[in-house]
């Protein structure tokens, strides 16, 4: 296990347009498809998707089920989509680039302060332990890329 805060990384080429691939990463109804730990994403504010858009994910793992307020803080569409979950004090970054075979989609987590203390109360009594759930969001996002490349070759 290494540091809950470290910068948590998953890349994969996908055999798709980045046009395909970015129209499956905004939808968000979708996300739950690939992600191993959302359940749901909601919209809280009218307008689409855009900057400063809040949105509620619902997360789970194992019994336990909890709530996140998300806020986009970058937006440039095709290229890049990132928020920051402010009960958690990370930030959920996705990058697109064109690449020979198709997309190169670079998912990353940085945590640009430090986790929040909600999140370092959290994590311990219903997660197993920050580091852990650290380790497992890493492992879960390599599994998030690599079904959101299969559904982009789809």
């Amino acid at each position: 296990m290494s540091s809950p805060d470290r910068e948590l990384r998953a890349e994969a080429v996908v055999a798709a347009p980045p046009e395909r691939v970015w129209a499956l990463l905004t939808d968000f109804s979708r996300m739950p498809e690939w992600s191993p730990e959302l359940v749901r994403m909601v919209p809280l504010k009218r307008g689409g998707l855009r900057v400063g858009q809040w949105y509620l994910g619902i997360n789970r793992r194992r019994a336990a089920v909890w709530p996140t307020r998300n806020v986009v803080a970058l937006l440039e569409p095709g290229r890049l989509l990132a928020w920051d979950t402010t009960s958690s004090g990370a930030r959920w970054i996705w990058e697109l680039a064109p690449a020979a075979e198709g997309t190169l989609v670079v998912h990353r987590r940085p945590v640009p302060r430090r986790l929040t203390r909600m999140s370092r109360l959290f994590a311990p009594l219903a997660l197993g332990g920050s580091a852990g759930h650290a380790d497992e969001l890493e492992a879960g996002m390599v599994q998030t890329v690599d079904r959101l490349r299969e559904a982009a070759g789809a």
